[in-house]
């Protein structure tokens, strides 16, 4: 039987459906395993409209999912799902995690306490100098540096990490076959021989302007915080500040001259309660806990986890769950526990188990740990 994780990847791989349709699907109650044998009807049953439905009747099959993965071994891409237990972890705890990761470089920095920079794309002087610092000062510190491969202070960012030896991941806006801007191929090259590229999109998948913004949210949600450099008041990298503070991570912003619109940006974020940085230390002042000590990075990324989830407002709480997903919840109230623990307990089909966990987490009542382990919200 085909793993649930290819089966998600083939659903994620197919034209038309989005993230959105997949977790209607896993929401109502499907089952992955299931899926293959969906008739066109029991496609039309879970939601797709009668033309997509013929469609997933016609390709969605072991063998057409075995053909978009070796798509991706030609282009030496991996991926990782939502259902790995390598997903990162504070990816997986924003509002809205992608479902799949393709990646190009070395997929253990998604573990990698990382900050995200990001800037206008038209920087001044001072924004490029200010970006230089900061990248290189924040490698030598021990963090990953997130930023969107974009022209201006995402490209600044991405090279003097580079220049300083350190390790950055860029988020593209497309697929990982279609580098944008083209003038960043060769940084692109650069980064994922020493980094990371990573995209929500399939390989192919061509670049357009409403990708960019859906993009921004994954910088911020790999991150412990984002750093403004420099930005006008319609800059996009703003989107990405909103994002971390959706995702109740820090925001920090640079200062800059009154009389400079690229500044604007990042003194209205101030104002509106941004940290104010003006050295490297007033950020990773902010991390302590994170760098230098005996625990690997996963451990640090799960303890800020846990630091999150405590410290979040009270989420609204949703009472409709079904008799299964009730039965998981009891059971969490006593503490966190495998998925062994609920099979043993529970004697239910893994498949259906695995439909249910997934389920209560898009629904926010439960949270996964590294190690398959899961406890409440």
């Amino acid at each position: 039987m085909m793993e649930d994780r290819l089966i998600l990847f083939g659903l994620h791989e197919m034209d038309g459906i989005g993230r959105k349709t997949i977790a209607r699907l896993l929401a109502s109650g499907n089952l992955l395993s299931d899926m293959l044998k969906y008739e066109t009807q029991d496609w039309i049953h879970s939601g797709l409209t009668a033309e997509r439905a013929s469609m997933m009747k016609e390709y969605f099959h072991e063998s057409w999912i075995y053909e978009r993965l070796e798509l991706l071994l030609k282009e030496r891409v991996e991926f990782v799902t939502y259902l790995d237990k390598e997903y990162p972890i504070l990816l997986k705890e924003t509002a809205d995690p992608p479902w799949v990761l393709y990646t190009k470089g070395d997929i253990n920095l998604l573990h990698k306490p990382s900050i995200a920079m990001v800037g206008t794309r038209v920087p001044t002087g001072y924004g490029k100098k200010v970006g230089e610092v900061f990248a290189s000062q924040l490698c030598k510190a021990g963090y990953a540096i997130v930023s969107g491969l974009a022209r201006g202070i995402d490209s600044v960012c991405h090279d003097a990490a580079i220049r300083a030896d350190g390790l950055t991941i860029a988020v593209l806006g497309a697929g990982l076959s279609h580098i944008y801007p083209a003038e960043n191929t060769a940084l692109a090259s650069r980064i994922a021989s020493t980094g990371l590229l990573v995209s929500e999109y399939p390989i192919h998948r061509k670049p357009r302007p409403g990708l960019f913004p859906e993009r921004n949210r994954i910088i911020a949600g790999l991150s412990l915080g984002t750093l403004v450099v420099e930005a006008d008041l319609r800059s996009g990298s703003l989107i990405t500040a909103d994002a971390a503070l959706e995702a109740g991570r820090d925001v920090f912003a640079v200062p800059g001259p009154i009389t400079s619109p690229k500044s604007h940006g990042t003194l209205n974020l101030i104002k509106q309660g941004a940290a104010l940085v003006t050295r490297v230390e007033d950020i990773t002042d902010e991390y302590v806990n994170f760098i230098g000590s005996s625990e690997t990075d996963t451990d640090r990324i799960a303890q800020m986890n846990d630091e999150l989830q405590a410290s979040a407002s009270d989420r609204e709480l949703i009472p409709q769950l079904t008799e299964d997903e009730r039965k998981v919840y009891d059971l969490l109230e006593a503490g966190p526990m495998t998925l062994d623990d609920f099979v043993d307990r529970l004697h239910l089909d893994f498949g259906h188990l695995h439909s249910v966990l997934l389920s209560l987490i898009i629904k926010k009542q439960i949270m996964q740990l590294p190690g398959a382990i899961y406890k409440l919200i």
